[in-house]
């Protein structure tokens, strides 16, 4: 490896703007986001092949063994952001929440992030602390003359930086006709996309919100609900971005309540060998190999 190549490939220059999320948010057909919650998570996405990646607040919250309503500090999320963004080298758009607050929140907020190397923020019309949007229970949105001055307040602060303007209507029940006004709102605060967000077992109001939408801003969708929708719909409708905003993190429970469960139960490891990870398989992931060539040439 050239003696500045490791440097190069795992460094992010934090002061370009942010082109190769642009270009996914404008491409001819839709660009799939992975959820990643630490650098390991992005470091296996980046492998798979993906893109850029979603840091999710579900997940980053849950691997930090705190729930979705912002019981982890905006501070705690932008420390995690940078591991996912230096171990990836990927494009990084940012579920913010709702700002962690006023519109001085989330300035503060997209500035550190932007420092931190991440290229794009989402932002949900919802009032702070946020609730996950699918657990049953009332879920409160800001008026949206004001969830506007937090979306203008973070273009002034770093106009760099993707912002992307989710509406929470279909999710608070308040409808299209709120969702598709709302949306048309934050495209007038200056919102580069807008995340329409439901909670429906099919996509019929994702398909109903693209119809009325004509396409005057890139649109993002997140089909956690609706996962059994062909790829091919998000086609035809015109979606830009298309999140799988939990997944892997849901995969590292099922498999760790499994292999805990074994071992419990088994008082040994030999029986789950064959069934994780190997060793060499994370040394591998982490770049171990740099690693040694870089202690030979300057331990000599």
């Amino acid at each position: 490896m050239p003696e500045n190549e490791y440097l190069k490939n795992r460094a992010n220059d934090r002061t370009a703007p942010p082109a190769s999320l642009s270009r996914l948010l404008c491409a001819d057909s839709p660009s799939f986001l992975m959820e990643a919650h630490d650098g390991l998570s992005a470091t296996i996405a980046r492998e798979a092949g993906f893109p850029a990646l979603w840091a999710s607040g579900l997940t980053i919250s849950s691997s930090l063994g705190y729930r979705d309503c912002n019981e982890a500090s905006w501070t705690t999320v932008t420390e995690v952001v940078e591991r996912i963004v230096d171990s990836s080298g990927l494009p990084v758009l940012v579920d913010g929440d709702s700002g962690f607050g006023s519109f001085n929140n989330a300035r503060l907020l997209a500035c550190k992030l932007r420092q931190r190397g991440a290229q794009g923020l989402c932002l949900e019309d919802k009032l702070y602390p946020k609730m996950n949007s699918f657990m049953e229970r009332p879920h409160p949105l800001a008026q949206a003359r004001e969830f506007s001055g937090r979306l203008q307040a973070v273009k002034d602060t770093a106009p760099d930086l993707i912002l992307v303007a989710r509406t929470e209507a279909l999710i608070a029940g308040q409808g299209m006709d709120e969702a598709l006004t709302r949306a048309n709102t934050y495209a007038d605060a200056g919102a580069d996309a807008i995340l329409v967000h439901s909670k429906r077992r099919d996509a019929a109001e994702i398909e109903d919100f693209m119809r009325q939408w004509h396409k005057r801003l890139p649109v993002v969708v997140v089909p956690t609900t609706y996962f059994t929708t062909p790829t091919s719909l998000y086609r035809e409708m015109g979606v830009s971005v298309v999140i799988w905003a939990n997944h892997s993190l849901r995969a590292a429970a099922a498999a760790m309540r499994r292999a805990c469960a074994e071992i419990k139960a088994e008082e040994s490891v030999a029986s789950v060998e064959a069934t994780i990870a190997p060793l060499a398989d994370l040394f591998d992931l982490m770049d171990y190999d740099e690693l040694a060539e870089a202690e030979r040439r300057y331990l000599g």
